[in-house]
């Protein structure tokens, strides 16, 4: 994946960069990561039990969160100038913007998936300005459409991993497996455009009208697409990397199964 914002500025060093990550909230949003570790091998067709006891221990090694945080930090201190660093550390450190950081905090770490997909859906059908709100906050911060390729990419490269490693009997053809994701691409859009917009109005529910929009008109600064163009790259890159390494630890706890 290729992660590039214009010209790198050095002086960005690693005390700004870490204050980068609280203030912004990307330092929760990055450890949320682990939580994906569930699906793998649902992924593959399997179910955790068959991985044996050794599984939750492996997992949490792979999707270490201070491993992952030191591995935006490097990408970071390539990627991120200054006037975006700026950029987001005045907005998201505003009184608004840490109200947001907290309940993105909050949502980030919450698995009750039930209660999420209920009270979102509910309140998506009552609509309201707020949904339209939530709408362009949603499209601001995948204003490149990166999402769909980023989930597609972190598929490709934990299946091929998973195959090159043995965990899975018969091996996949990487080209057919590219051919497959793409014909799938228009729906999982559309389903990633649902349930974001389910998900936001459940994280953001307890915040006005009035905030939302704000928040809809600062998202949608250039400075700050540009920030979340480069923000998405460098979680989806560290996603597929932990789940390509998760693919090869797998292949030590369970004997091989046909897809």
């Amino acid at each position: 994946m290729s992660i590039s914002v214009g010209s790198a500025v050095q002086a960005a060093d690693r005390a700004r960069l870490e204050n980068f990550l609280v203030v912004t909230g990307f330092d929760v949003s990055l450890d949320s990561i682990a939580l994906a570790a569930k699906d793998a091998p649902s992924m593959l067709g399997m179910a955790a039990s068959d991985f044996g006891s050794e599984w939750t221990t492996t997992s949490e090694e792979v999707f270490d969160t201070d491993r992952m945080r030191e591995t935006a930090l490097e990408i970071l201190s390539q990627t991120l100038d200054d006037r975006l660093l700026d950029h987001a550390i005045d907005f998201y450190g505003s009184p608004l913007g840490q109200r947001l950081v907290e309940v993105e905090n909050i949502s980030h770490m919450d698995e009750n998936d039930a209660e999420r997909v209920s009270l979102g859906t509910e309140i998506v059908e009552e609509g309201g300005d707020r949904i339209e709100y939530l709408r362009r906050m949603n499209d601001a911060i995948d204003s490149a459409d990166t999402s769909v390729k980023g989930m597609h990419e972190i598929q490709f490269r934990f299946l091929m991993a998973a195959s090159n490693a043995g965990v899975l009997e018969q091996e996949i053809d990487a080209e057919a497996l590219r051919a497959l994701l793409s014909e799938s691409e228009d729906a999982l859009r559309e389903t990633l455009k649902q349930s974001g917009l389910i998900s936001a109005a459940y994280t953001y529910r307890d915040l006005s009208d009035a905030d939302l929009l704000a928040y809809a008109e600062a998202l949608e600064h250039p400075d700050m697409k540009q920030l979340y163009v480069l923000m998405n790259a460098v979680q989806y890159e560290i996603m597929a990397n932990r789940f390509e390494a998760l693919a090869d630890r797998m292949a030590d706890l369970s004997p091989g199964l046909e897809l």
